[in-house]
């Protein structure tokens, strides 16, 4: 698919890369999407990183294995969601990047954050599963 007929393209093949960064453990070509002034929120724990090297700086140091697996990647013009699966230690969490883009570049990401939880046997007569999701929930 050409850029003509898809504006967005190209942002969608440099998140792609940035996730795949993340998964070979590849903190340049992770970060490389990033402004120089960038700010990631992660509004769970209320924390704020600003800068490209203190959003790299503390990616650096985890210590868990890390795994990422894109469900997807949605979005246009300077605002983009990718889902994500990260495995930390073999333990999934869901999570949700919203990406906010200036010149091509993230200049704001929040970053949500949410582990598996069993499904409701209430609602066991109303739902179907998800296809393709591990089943990590006991």
């Amino acid at each position: 698919m050409n850029n003509a007929s898809d504006p967005g393209a190209e942002t969608r093949a440099r998140l792609q890369q940035h996730w795949e960064a993340s998964e070979r453990g590849d903190v340049d070509a992770e970060h490389a999407i990033y402004a120089a002034d960038a700010i990631l929120d992660y509004p769970q724990s209320g924390e704020r990183f600003r800068g490209r090297s203190m959003i790299q700086a503390q990616r650096g140091g985890h210590p868990a294995e890390r795994h990422f697996t894109i469900r997807r990647i949605l979005g246009g013009g300077d605002l983009w969601v990718s889902e994500c699966v990260i495995t930390y230690d073999g333990m999934p969490t869901y999570s949700v990047s919203v990406m906010e883009f200036t010149h091509g570049l993230v200049t704001h990401e929040t970053q949500y954050f949410a582990d598996p939880f069993p499904a409701s046997p209430g609602r066991a007569a109303l739902a179907e599963p998800i296809p393709d999701r591990d089943q990590h929930t006991d």
